[in-house]
């Protein structure tokens, strides 16, 4: 048995959780009794009109007295769900558990197993996760930009169930952003973190539709990578190189009556100069985009107020 104080966050976003709940919560109490000293089990209900009580009353109330239960006032983003949860954990460790493998609470000893090898944030890993086809190239697009334009590290395979150390919580829970992208926030958090691989998949797909996937996406994108601010840098570079193509032709179509094209072209009056000029205030508006980007994502990093450095440990010689 571990002498450790195990607190599990599960999060309740369908009628499909609470009603595996009971069958979770039997198969879990056993495995929690005879590996810790002491444990909590943190339900966060994000599906106002539905009423978790009746499923847990027919419970053994040696393990009723360790179910804390938080309803929610209104449906909010899964992110912001399992923060409600983690701000009210008290464990040693902290197990976030996706509700889909119900069927495997060894998972939980597993994944406390794995972080007495010296590290403080463990993740369950896919093998083989399977993605619909239609939305591959989305999530091949969007964890691109995460890789090339972050210095994230985000693993693409990686379930929402993890165990995190009291220490590395604590300083997680420094992070106060509205915009929350929780993958992206344990990378910023750092400390040691190891992946657990699986061949379990969730029992059910329990996730977000489309449009809310897309905006968490789009939060991703904007709050912790710098691709748009890229963007707009090669929208102004490309500006620059046409404004430039574009004079050229203009004053070779004007003095030799050719285009670059080699085909003959006749200047009409005032056209030359219309034409530079359109391009010129082309490239400077795109110019002026840029340059305010710069300064929008500065101010942006100032008022997210992250923490600026995060000390792990302290060691006296």
């Amino acid at each position: 048995m571990y002498s450790s104080f195990l607190s599990i966050v599960s999060v309740l976003h369908t009628p499909g959780d609470a009603r595996v709940l009971p069958e979770f919560l039997r198969a879990a109490w056993p495995v929690l009794q005879d590996n810790f000293s002491d444990f909590e089990i943190i339900l966060v209900n994000n599906c106002p009109e539905m009423e978790p009580g009746p499923f847990i009353e027919p419970l053994d109330p040696a393990l009723k007295q360790n179910i804390y239960l938080l309803n929610l006032s209104s449906h909010v983003n899964r992110n912001h769900a399992v923060l409600a949860g983690l701000d009210r954990a008290n464990g040693d460790y902290v197990v976030i558990f996706e509700l889909g493998f119900y069927r495997h609470p060894d998972i939980l000893t597993e994944l406390f197993a794995k972080t007495r090898e010296g590290f403080d944030i463990v993740y369950l890993r896919s093998a083989n996760r399977p993605i619909q086809m239609k939305l591959r190239p989305f999530y091949k697009t969007f964890y691109y930009i995460l890789r090339h334009y972050s210095d994230l590290k985000v693993d693409e395979k990686a379930h929402d169930t993890r165990i995190i150390s009291r220490r590395a919580l604590n300083s997680l829970l420094r992070l106060r952003e509205n915009l929350r992208y929780m993958k992206a926030i344990y990378s910023i958090v750092g400390y040691s973190t190891a992946a657990l691989d699986t061949e379990l998949s969730p029992e059910w797909s329990d996730k977000d539709a489309f449009s809310e996937r897309f905006r968490t996406s789009l939060v991703a994108i904007t709050s912790y990578t710098t691709f748009l601010r890229t963007l707009l840098l090669w929208i102004f570079l490309f500006s620059l190189g046409f404004l430039i193509l574009v004079i050229i032709n203009a004053l070779k179509v004007k003095f030799t009556g050719m285009d670059f094209f080699g085909k003959a072209a006749e200047p009409f009056p005032g056209w030359t100069f219309l034409v530079v000029l359109i391009s010129i205030f082309f490239a400077t508006t795109c110019l002026n985009l840029y340059i305010m980007s710069i300064y929008l994502s500065n101010i942006y990093n100032e008022i997210k107020q992250r923490p600026l450095y995060i000390i792990e440990s302290i060691k006296r010689f």
